[in-house]
């Protein structure tokens, strides 16, 4: 067995994806601008997930706590996290439409339609072959 394969520098780069996330922002073509997401590493997402978790107290179960992750509140941050272009963090941007904080400006930027499109699509790149929505959606049935 050669391990030279797992080997950083052998490993194929993922590439950004190019997405219109609205038919909205028009560019000087008349033709959808083109948002760019990233894949963000499993470290990352690690530290995403923990951001967005939280202790809930286990009911009957006195001092007995149960770790849950606000999925919702992961999905946006992830949708920050593997936007490159448009540049959420810029502060005319978000000026622009009175808010604070990129996660903010997506949700404001978006329609829900097109926000729930984009979350699903930065999934997509990031290799999860179903959504969180889905195992959401599961997991409720």
């Amino acid at each position: 067995m050669n391990l030279s394969a797992f080997l950083a520098e052998n490993a194929i780069a993922v590439e950004n994806v190019k997405f219109a996330a609205s038919k909205r922002f028009m560019g000087e073509d008349n033709k959808p601008i083109l948002w760019e997401i990233k894949t963000i590493t499993g470290t990352e997402d690690e530290a995403l997930r923990k951001a967005c978790a939280k202790r809930v107290p286990i009911p009957g179960k006195k001092n007995q706590y149960q770790k849950e992750t606000d999925y919702d509140q992961y999905l946006g941050k992830l949708a920050v996290a593997c936007t490159v272009f448009p540049d959420l963090n810029n502060k005319e941007l978000q000026d622009s439409y009175h808010v604070m904080g990129a996660e903010a400006l997506l949700k404001t930027m978006l329609t829900p339609g097109e926000y729930a499109d984009y979350v699903q699509k930065v999934q997509e790149v990031c290799g999860f072959d179903t959504t969180l929505q889905d195992e959401v959606d599961d997991a409720k049935n």
